[in-house]
């Protein structure tokens, strides 16, 4: 089920390019370093004119329906149609592509530009989700800083796994916390949402004083690790973690434009 939003004013269309070309320069697009299934852009045409937008975190059966459903045929998503790298276009990956050519629908696919972004992006949103304020970057990719990162006073870490459990569980995860003490304190905290810990992010952690790191989840490893090292992580679900950078961006291309737009949710549980 979608959940639909409108902008103020009356719905009128434009060209499909103008869109991408306009999401292309707000989120820095052409210049962002990024996976290479990423293909960050638009992904998928349609024939022209956009009546509505839609917005989710990837690219599925689910999402492109209920992307029909709310009649919308431009759909911005995190994850696109190639993240999984080449593939044949068969099976499932025929049916998807079936359906959006069917129903006309453009895909735009935005994955660490769009985590980065300073005021659209994942990690500054859930960071406000969580009451906390950003003062610093952290998860450097190549060129790109992804994460947030900031300091607080008097926040158990108790409280901050309870404030994010509970923004886990309306996007149909729960959030977990490597093992720590009670009456802990968070000094020192970092985001990186969706897969975000990982060698890197652990190694910066530690040399930044970072004593509380949150993302969306982590290998197994990095359970173990965390706690010789004083960090206690926070696995709020990657899922959930990367709500929030779509339905920012698709509002603001809805404002731009003046678009209505939708929320099409596809909880994975993770």
């Amino acid at each position: 089920m979608s959940v639909p939003r409108t902008t103020a004013g009356a719905a009128r269309t434009t060209h499909v390019a103008a869109v991408a070309e306009y999401l292309d320069q707000l989120l820095g697009i052409p210049a962002a370093p990024d996976y290479p299934g990423a293909l960050n852009g638009l992904q998928i045409e349609c024939r022209g004119e956009v009546r509505a937008i839609a917005a989710a975190v990837d690219l599925s059966q689910r999402t492109i329906t209920g992307a029909a459903q709310a009649g919308a045929n431009l759909l911005l998503v995190h994850h696109g149609m190639f993240w999984g790298g080449a593939q044949h276009i068969r099976g499932a990956q025929y049916v998807r592509l079936r359906t959006l050519l069917e129903h006309d629908i453009a895909v735009y696919s935005a994955h660490l530009p769009l985590d980065a972004h300073p005021e659209l992006g994942n990690n500054v949103l859930l960071a406000r989700q969580l009451g906390l304020v950003p003062t610093g970057g952290f998860a450097r990719h190549q060129t790109l800083t992804i994460g947030v990162r900031g300091e607080a006073t008097q926040l158990r870490t108790e409280e901050l796994l309870a404030r994010a459990d509970a923004f886990a569980r309306e996007h149909g995860g729960r959030a977990i916390a490597t093992a720590f003490g009670a009456g802990r304190m968070t000094r020192h905290w970092a985001i990186c949402t969706g897969g975000g810990a990982s060698v890197e992010t652990l190694r910066e952690a530690r040399e930044t004083g970072v004593d509380t790191l949150i993302v969306g989840e982590g290998p197994h490893w990095t359970a173990v690790d965390a706690p010789e090292h004083g960090l206690t992580i926070i696995y709020a679900g990657h899922y959930a973690t990367e709500t929030l950078g779509v339905q920012a961006l698709a509002r603001q291309a809805a404002d731009t434009f003046g678009l209505p737009w939708t929320f099409v949710p596809a909880p994975t549980g993770l």
